[in-house]
């Protein structure tokens, strides 16, 4: 007999898309898990979709939206764009949702849309 297991998560709240164009076109991205912190990041085992990413040395690690950071994890890659399981510190790939537009005031969090150019150049999102 195998050793089967259930597992539940979310089931994605995607309020915070304003357009479906980019849906089919998110690419895919490894997350550091090891850079989320579980009570902050994950609490239920999964990074929420919408959680806004940074991308640092090739991996994708929490956005950090102090508009004096305009470098490294300062600079929004884009969005989680479906749930994502977690479990341990393992990378886990993750869409992400680069382009298009975001209403930001359902983004998970406490998000504010980059007011800096140097924050958002590595997207091209509108923000609504």
């Amino acid at each position: 007999m195998p050793r089967l297991t259930t597992e539940t998560y979310g089931g994605g709240d995607y309020s915070w898309v304003g357009a479906a164009h980019a849906l089919r076109n998110a690419r895919t991205e490894m997350i550091d898990v090891s850079a989320f912190t579980e009570s902050t990041h994950y609490p239920d085992g999964y990074i929420p979709s919408g959680t806004p990413v940074a991308k640092v040395s090739g991996v994708l690690v929490p956005y950090d939206s102090a508009e004096a950071t305009v470098t490294g994890a300062g600079i929004l890659a884009g969005f989680v764009l479906t749930d994502t399981p977690v479990s341990g510190t393992t990378d886990v790939p993750a869409a992400l949702y680069d382009h298009g537009r975001v209403v930001t005031a359902n983004v998970p969090g406490d998000f504010t849309a980059p007011a800096a150019a140097e924050k958002s150049s590595a997207t091209t999102i509108v923000f609504v």
